[in-house]
């Protein structure tokens, strides 16, 4: 059963929203020619900071949240040699239940030659939501596929923790069949939890960024792990290499640490496997 077919076998009352995006290779360049949304999820604009080999596409929850009954699915698919990078404009807010989960399912397929980078900005879990994402991601041969996911239980500004509520995340990466990278992770709140060593560790933040679809070496691994130059007060870090990638584990205090860390890293996998640097969406910096 796919993703989406699964999200629409349940009942809920909330948005029923969904994107799907084309992407094909034109006039030497990547052309989104195919957009079709559904509210509340639409795609803000696409521009082109460095050059028309990059569509670099900004999308956008025009409800500015997401609550419990909610279910959005979202299709990308990258034609042969295409390069896109798909953010987000702000903090996707995951709101405190009504009793419903909400649920998000992410569905991509990049054929051969081409490159996804998936960067939406951070994800507020408010105490007391009820969340799920699938995330699915078809390599072709000779694709390649970055993500990362920066979460925040509970608005700690506020002092709020995540107390009551639950969240789970599942990734699946595959190739031709065969599992490259599958990730389940389920955090049922409460003091328990999030005190544990085993779950949060007293901390609000945790982050993940995966690159999928080639081979990295140690010596990238160690340069990976060089590039955290915060004090330990900040957060924690970890990298492991992958079947055929690479993968980063944050858990802290502080969502900008994080974001720097992986940027640097990014920038890095940027370089060595793609033959250009990082090139930060201009959404980010208003």
């Amino acid at each position: 059963m796919s993703i989406s077919t699964e999200l629409d076998s349940e009942i809920s009352t909330g948005w029923q929203g969904s994107l799907n995006l084309v992407f094909a290779h034109r006039h030497g360049g990547t052309q989104l020619i195919e957009n079709r949304v559904k509210a509340p999820l639409k795609v803000q604009r696409s521009l082109y900071p460095e050059g028309k080999e990059v569509c670099h596409t900004i999308i956008l929850h025009t409800a500015g949240g997401i609550v419990g009954g909610d279910r959005l699915a979202y299709d990308f698919h990258l034609q042969p040699d295409t390069q896109a990078l798909i953010t987000t404009p702000a903090a996707t807010k995951i709101y405190r239940s009504n009793g419903q989960s909400a649920r998000q399912a992410i569905q991509i397929q990049i054929d051969a030659g081409a490159t996804l980078e998936w960067l939406p900005q951070e994800t507020i879990v408010f105490n007391g939501a009820i969340y799920r994402q699938d995330l699915q991601v078809e390599l072709a041969p000779d694709a390649s596929w970055l993500g990362w996911e920066i979460t925040r239980f509970g608005r700690s500004a506020r002092g709020e923790r995540f107390l009551q509520g639950e969240w789970r995340s599942h990734t699946e990466v595959w190739q031709q069949g065969k599992p490259l990278w599958i990730d389940r992770q389920w955090l049922p709140a409460g003091e328990e939890i999030v005190n544990s060593p085993h779950g949060l560790g007293g901390q609000a933040i945790v982050g993940s960024l995966a690159w999928v679809g080639q081979a990295v070496t140690p010596e990238t691994v160690d340069r990976v792990r060089q590039l955290w130059l915060h004090p330990q007060e900040l957060g924690e870090i970890g990298v492991t290499r992958l079947i055929s990638g690479i993968l980063c584990r944050y858990r802290g205090s502080n969502s900008a640490a994080a974001r720097k860390w992986f940027i640097s890293a990014w920038d890095l996998l940027r370089r060595s496997h793609l033959n250009r640097s990082s090139c930060i969406p201009r959404v980010w910096q208003i």
